[in-house]
């Protein structure tokens, strides 16, 4: 959580984001030699400007933390020996400091830039808009920060409490009261926002769709098999809007969401926005080096061939990597992994695309491994961008080492029409309810073009199709924090019974099919390993430990946190 060094850098960033250089177009800023605090927010235009560093630059060392907790934790990907993947993650992990580190600061951001909005000179439509940007980033934050960590201090205003001497000894507040500040936040933030704004940007929906989230996840917490009735109302409430009123829809090809020219799409509510400029560090997206295999762009920063989507994912979508032939029957599948026989034709666009087996084998041509590394039989697809002519040619400014301007999509429409039926199921088995099959027919039906519209779907099909819909992008753990809220025995046991080791033998198979177009399989040699040790999940893991250093700094942090009135006690 790195509460001191959070405060004592905010201290020092008190320029609410001029303290950052500038990143270009939608991200512009002005660069610190030229503003100050007393000469700033002096217009519209400067009021976007102020706010545009919580699109990405307080988020950027959350980004490792952001996919090993919510896709590795949840058994959805294999990251080698990573703790994320055995649950024996502890305080010292730096991925996990880094997170807390990120998440604090973005709340501190949030909290300073508002302040500094609240005295700009500028319309009162910019201010309202730019501080309604600021409380749902705010509220973000918040919503990470308590679904991962549990009960956590609320940090309401950085300069009252450094103007008190308080920020070492601040208190943990009890998860429904953290819930319902954030629910407080969103509420503000709707009140203040447009329900249009510039592309790319916040709006009112936005709120909307969080918030219904929000209402989703808290309806189980304290509860024991049944969710809150007057919550899952709320989060159908919510999202029905989003559905209704917020003019946007689904794009029609799956892939396309995830595509650098897509970056600002409609079907986007939340999206860290970041920029390819190496003038900054903290404003790029650097997630292909984590999740790509070597080779994959000029650049010589990628080093996640050895890791891959799991084995237990591939068996969501109804895959075999001890196949030779795909099933392509989910367009998602494809967007998310890649396996043996996929080409994409939209990465390595000046080669005529990706064939991803000739990769693996062909260094003479392209410049590939030479040898299978993925012990799961697949690679990552999301949160690759591809080579640098693929960058350039879809933004006109070219990627450089663990730079790229590929948006991080954080809420998406897809997401809200799926929380709408799960909160019309409700504590329900099935629903007949017309518009809840219509909020997950189209969902599917767009990954699947043969699914027919049922007349009724399970709490089941959302589960699993929210699997499938959203794989990797952030937020599966969290799904299982909070059916462990209301069920933690069946969040345990689908844990544990998961596929989340590794296949033996693929780059004989692989290599085979290299060189003949297919493979035969030696159940001896090419298996799964029925050896593998299952997790240990308890329901304490489903909050992580706070980083040591935290701790160290605020021993308040392993007392039991107290019951505040967060209406009574805090206001925008």
């Amino acid at each position: 959580m790195k509460l001191n060094n959070t405060f004592k850098h905010i201290a020092l960033a008190a320029f609410a984001g001029l303290a950052l250089t500038a990143c270009d177009d939608f991200l512009d800023r002005p660069a610190i030699d030229t503003y100050n605090v007393d000469n700033f927010y002096q217009s519209d235009e400067q009021c976007v400007q102020g706010v545009n560093p919580l699109y990405n630059s307080p988020w950027f060392d959350f980004q490792r933390g952001f996919f090993k907790v919510a896709e590795v934790l949840s058994g959805n990907y294999y990251w080698g020996a990573s703790p994320y993947l055995t649950f024996t993650v502890n305080g010292t992990d730096q991925d996990l400091i880094n997170m807390s580190y990120s998440l604090w600061s973005v709340n501190a951001y949030a909290n300073t830039i508002r302040e500094r909005l609240a005295t700009a000179n500028a319309s009162p439509e910019a201010i309202n808009t730019c501080i309604g940007e600021c409380l749902v980033w705010k509220a973000m934050a918040y919503f990470y920060l308590v679904r991962t960590f549990g009960a956590v201090p609320i940090v309401h205003s950085n300069s009252e409490d450094i103007a008190a001497g308080n920020y070492n000894e601040k208190y943990k507040v009890q998860i429904p009261d953290v819930y319902e500040y954030i629910v407080m936040t969103l509420e503000k933030a709707i009140e203040l926002l447009p329900r249009t704004n510039a592309e790319g940007r916040i709006d009112q929906y936005t709120a909307k769709g969080l918030l219904a989230k929000v209402y989703l996840t808290r309806s189980g917490y304290g509860m024991s098999g049944s969710r809150s009735e007057s919550d899952l109302q709320k989060a159908a409430e919510y999202a029905k809007d989003v559905i209704d009123n917020s003019g946007r829809h689904l794009l029609s090809n799956y892939p396309d969401v995830f595509r650098l020219a897509n970056n600002f799409n409609e079907e986007c509510l939340l999206s860290w926005h970041w920029s390819a400029s190496n003038e900054a560090w903290t404003c790029q997206n650097a997630l292909q080096s984590d999740l790509a295999i070597v080779g994959f762009d000029e650049f010589g920063d990628c080093w996640g061939g050895y890791n891959g989507p799991s084995v237990d994912l591939q068996d969501a979508f109804g895959e075999n990597a001890l196949s030779p032939t795909r099933y392509n029957g989910d367009s998602r599948r494809k967007a998310t992994m890649m396996m043996c026989g996929d080409v994409y034709e939209y990465f390595w666009q000046d080669k005529g695309g990706f064939n991803y087996i000739d990769f693996v084998y062909d260094t003479d041509g392209l410049g590939g491994p030479g040898e299978y590394q993925s012990p799961t039989g697949a690679n990552e697809v999301k949160h690759l961008y591809g080579n640098a002519y693929d960058h350039l040619s879809a933004t006109g400014v070219s990627a450089s080492s663990q730079h790229s301007a590929l948006s991080t999509h954080l809420l998406r429409l897809s997401d809200v029409y799926l929380i709408y039926a799960e909160a019309v199921i409700g504590n329900n088995s099935s629903t007949s309810d017309a518009s809840a099959i219509d909020a997950f027919y189209q969902v599917r039906h767009r990954a699947v073009n043969t699914y027919e519209r049922p007349s009724s779907i399970t709490w089941e099909d959302v589960w699993k199709e929210r699997r499938l819909e959203l794989a990797c992008e952030g937020d599966r753990w969290y799904d299982y924090v909070r059916l462990s809220y209301y069920d933690p025995q069946r969040a345990i046991n689908e844990l544990t019974n998961q596929r989340r080791d590794v296949y033996y033998g693929l780059n004989d198979l692989y290599k085979e099919y290299y060189e003949t177009g297919s493979f035969t399989v030696n159940p001896s040699d090419h298996r799964y390993n029925q050896d593998a040790v299952k997790p240990n999940v308890t329901i304490s893991s489903f909050t992580l430990p706070f980083p040591t250093e935290d701790v160290v700094f605020n021993p308040h942090l392993m007392e039991d946190p107290v019951h505040v009135d967060v209406r009574a006690e805090y206001s925008y």
